[in-house]
């Protein structure tokens, strides 16, 4: 039977057709920075005082600088330099009083300005910068600092509850229709956040963003993975990925450009409405297409991804099919995730890593706005490191495997965030460098988790399996987990031939289910003859092992 890739093969595994898709899907990968972290630029916190009514007009009227008008009117550091006084509590001054004198005016009232009564900003804050963010306009500072974390842990919310059921939309009724509607609602809700009235309907506007625009990062991921062929399928989940640290390194540009953030919202929102370009540009994925036995319109748009390739489709096209012949469609579920031991080993572990990943990476993020040094200079050389991290994947994975470079990278930015501890704040360039370190160590655990998430589950599950973790990542179509490893070299079975291995394994409908999420195949570049994968029995749903012999091409 012929498989999607078998037919890009012989039209092309990354064509005309596939770049054209790659560019316009990495335009929506970059388009999920913003919403991810854009929470640096939209809530940043700036240096603030409390408004005194009466100082400005005694600082116009004694001819005061910035400097000298802090000096006489606010509140010094408090214990051990704290400095929550000078930033959330004014003096029970009347500063209207004509008593008052241009030098130093608190001296008549008390000998030492430290006596006197300190009371709450009743009258609001003044903000040391020249734009805007939600915290300077609904005044999340002091006693409602709390409320810039909860507009953060909005979207996250939104992330993991959207997670729970948009992986199993874009299983349960495609790729696209996913891609299509998320992109749609994210852009809406991106606009309304951006003439959000007030801090609650700005919550909720922000919640419903994360509900859907972390499916729709997932399902272009997917998308592009499942139209390549294999050779060049880990390429195009990497570069995918740094498509979105290309949106990083723009948003760091465009918020120092808008510093008005209603603004920046808009910005970064409105060009989103052009994805929806996808619609005419980029098809179904007709692996799912097989997984769903909707054969008919996956041979159509495997013929046009030949003809936009240039190449004549193969004449025995009609014929496609999964890696083996299923007669029952396959549906996602949560209990297939945990159907088997190393199934639920690799669920749980996946889990664990992305709890992990999300949260470090997140963290370190938001570090760069508390460092004290230029906000867009701190977040645009973190976001730079993570050009390398990609090209040291590329370069280290087939020579090391998944593990090593995974645990390695998790030692670093372990390491990194746990020197971070005992560096002074006044070391500012040490707090970046330490910071930019472990930025790159944690993009090599997230990219990695993500390679590893495409190379665990069957198509049908994948999307489902990627949301259920909540997992960045989507199955890059590979029709399922690597359960099977790949071996050269070991000998061969002495007594059953190969037609009599498969015609054994079709007697079964479980191993059958289990074979389709199994890819039997040669690396591409090797010269050897034979290969042989090896299922073990918990794989196999508790079957026997088996050992099928396979020809390369």
């Amino acid at each position: 039977m012929l498989t999607v890739d078998d037919v890009l093969e012989q039209v092309g595994e990354f064509g005309w057709f596939q770049k054209q898709a790659f560019l316009i899907l990495c335009l929506l990968s970059a388009a999920f920075a913003p919403i991810y972290v854009g929470t640096v630029f939209l809530a940043f916190t700036p240096d603030h005082r409390c408004r005194s009514p009466g100082v400005a007009e005694l600082s116009r009227r004694c001819g005061w600088s910035l400097a000298e008008e802090l000096s006489y009117t606010v509140p010094g550091p408090g214990p051990e330099g704290q400095a929550f006084p000078r930033r959330c509590r004014r003096y029970e001054v009347d500063w209207n009083q004509s008593a008052l004198g241009c030098v130093d005016p608190l001296a008549g009232l008390a000998a030492n300005s430290s006596l006197l009564p300190l009371g709450p900003c009743r009258h609001g804050w003044v903000y040391d910068t020249p734009g805007s963010s939600i915290v300077t306009e609904f005044n999340l500072v002091c006693d409602d600092s709390w409320k810039v974390d909860l507009f953060q842990s909005c979207v996250n919310v939104g992330f993991f509850l959207g997670s729970l059921g948009i992986g199993y939309i874009a299983d349960r009724f495609g790729r696209k229709v996913c891609l299509l509607a998320t992109t749609l609602i994210s852009a809406i809700l991106g606009v309304l956040t951006a003439v959000a009235p007030d801090y609650t309907s700005l919550l909720l506007f922000r919640l419903g963003q994360g509900l859907v625009s972390k499916g729709s990062w997932t399902a272009g991921y997917t998308l592009i993975t499942e139209f390549v062929g294999l050779g060049y399928r880990r390429t195009v989940a990497i570069l995918y990925q740094v498509a979105f640290t290309v949106g990083l390194v723009l948003l760091s540009g465009l918020a120092y450009a808008v510093p008005h953030w209603r603004w920046l919202q808009l910005a970064v929102s409105l060009p989103t409405f052009l994805l929806l370009l996808c619609y005419w540009f980029v098809p179904e994925s007709p692996r799912w297409l097989l997984s769903q036995k909707r054969n008919t319109q996956a041979v159509k748009i495997m013929d046009h991804i030949a003809r936009k390739n240039g190449k004549l489709p193969p004449p025995d096209l009609k014929m496609l099919s999964l890696e083996e012949d299923v007669t029952e469609k396959l549906s996602p579920s949560f209990a297939g995730l945990f159907r088997t031991p190393h199934l639920r080993k690799h669920t749980f572990i996946l889990m664990y890593l992305w709890f992990t990943s999300s949260v470090l990476y997140q963290g370190l993020i938001m570090h760069m706005g508390v460092t004290g040094g230029n906000l867009y200079l701190d977040f645009f050389y973190s976001a730079l490191v993570e050009f390398p991290a990609a090209f040291i994947i590329l370069v280290t994975i087939e020579r090391f495997g998944r593990l090593y470079p995974l645990a390695g990278s998790n030692l670093v930015v372990g390491a990194a965030c746990f020197f971070m501890i005992f560096i002074s704040h006044d070391l500012h360039w040490l707090n970046i460098v330490v910071a930019c370190v472990g930025r790159m160590g944690i993009t090599l655990a997230f990219q990695m988790v993500c390679l590893v998430n495409a190379e665990l589950y069957p198509t049908f599950l994948s999307g489902f399996g990627a949301g259920c973790r909540g997992n960045d990542a989507a199955s890059s179509g590979d029709q399922g987990g690597r359960f099977a490893r790949d071996h050269q070299g070991r000998g061969e079975p002495a007594e059953e031939s190969k037609a009599q291995r498969k015609q054994d394994l079709r007697s079964d409908p479980n191993i059958r289910i289990q074979l389709a999420g199994t890819r039997e195949r040669c690396f591409a570049g090797d010269r050897v003859a034979e290969m042989r994968t090896e299922l073990s029995s918990e794989e196999m749903l508790g079957s026997p092992k088996l050992f099928l012999l396979l020809a390369c091409p």
